[in-house]
């Protein structure tokens, strides 16, 4: 399509950028019309990405900000954790001792079971 395009124009235009005086050289630009159409479609191409990289600054601020804290939140989940384990390995002896004792004393005939549990 842009060959088909730039084959069919190609005769030399003018540009002319002073409004008051056209024949002015300084302030004119002779080309063919496919280069003055790919041109206009570069810049607006350009000018296009660079407005929507500037808008979605916002998305990108939020977006590092919600990483940092997501990266805050598992520092902390690591940190808990490691401490959990070591409050673990610390109370192991005495949490087996907690479970030995919840659980019921062997009743003798004649005498209540001291920690029994109520029953339902």
């Amino acid at each position: 399509m842009l060959i088909v395009l730039a084959v069919a124009n190609r005769s030399p235009i003018t540009l002319a950028l002073n409004p008051f005086d056209p024949a002015d050289r300084f302030l004119s630009v002779t080309a063919p019309l496919f280069v003055f159409i790919f041109v206009t479609f570069a810049l607006g191409a350009i000018c296009g990405g660079l407005l929507t990289w500037l808008r979605d600054g916002r998305v990108r601020k939020r977006a590092r900000s919600a990483t940092a804290e997501a990266k805050r939140w598992h520092s902390e989940a690591d940190r808990l954790k490691e401490r959990a384990e070591t409050l673990e390995k610390q109370s192991a002896p005495t949490a087996a001792i907690g479970k030995l004792q919840q659980y019921p004393k062997r009743a003798t005939p004649g005498k209540p079971v001291p920690n029994a549990l109520p029953a339902r």
